[in-house]
């Protein structure tokens, strides 16, 4: 019997300083049995960063063709595809003959030797890479709960996050500009 999600409910008070964007989310956000917490936090805070009016989760884990995040344009064809994680070179190669926009925001402990063994790679892809700070995203996990009330300020490359149960900031670096 296979395992069954767990969902987790966010209520996000967003200021993007960056792009003069202020709006008020409400995220449902399915976390897949074999995805961690951080990982599941990292997509709500990518979800953050590029927030827009049609701007949608996929699937996720549970689908290998769809990206984290995405967004079609009027005519069905992908606007933007933003993957989470360390994904190959070759994936995102494909994202770009598909999506307008590619992005990927990696994260985790081993994303330092992931960029320094694939950064040739996506040297001649048209895709934005990004760098979250590890110890900070264990920080930004440590928040987590099923429902959640929160505010996310943006600027910069760092986003300043407060909740019921305490705050923390995550920053970013900037591995691939397009």
């Amino acid at each position: 019997m296979a395992l069954k999600p767990t969902i987790y409910k966010f209520k996000i008070a967003l200021t993007d300083l960056n792009r003069n964007y202020y709006d008020t989310l409400s995220l449902t956000v399915a976390r897949h049995p074999s995805e961690t917490i951080e990982r599941m936090m990292v997509r709500m805070l990518a979800f953050c960063i590029n927030a827009q009016e049609s701007l949608l989760f996929t699937k996720g884990l549970s689908t290998a063709e769809e990206p984290d995040l995405w967004t079609h344009a009027a005519d069905g064809r992908i606007d933007v595809w933003i993957d989470v994680g360390e994904p190959d070179p070759d994936r995102i190669k494909k994202a770009t003959r598909i999506a307008r926009t590619v992005k990927v925001y990696s994260f985790n402990s081993k994303s330092n030797v992931w960029w320094t063994q694939e950064q040739a790679k996506f040297a001649s892809l048209t895709a934005a890479i990004f760098q979250f700070h590890w110890p900070q995203v264990q920080a930004l996990a440590a928040l987590a709960q099923r429902t959640m009330d929160i505010s996310v300020t943006i600027t910069g490359e760092s986003a300043f996050v407060a909740a019921q149960s305490g705050e923390c900031e995550v920053s970013w670096v900037t591995l691939q500009d397009n």
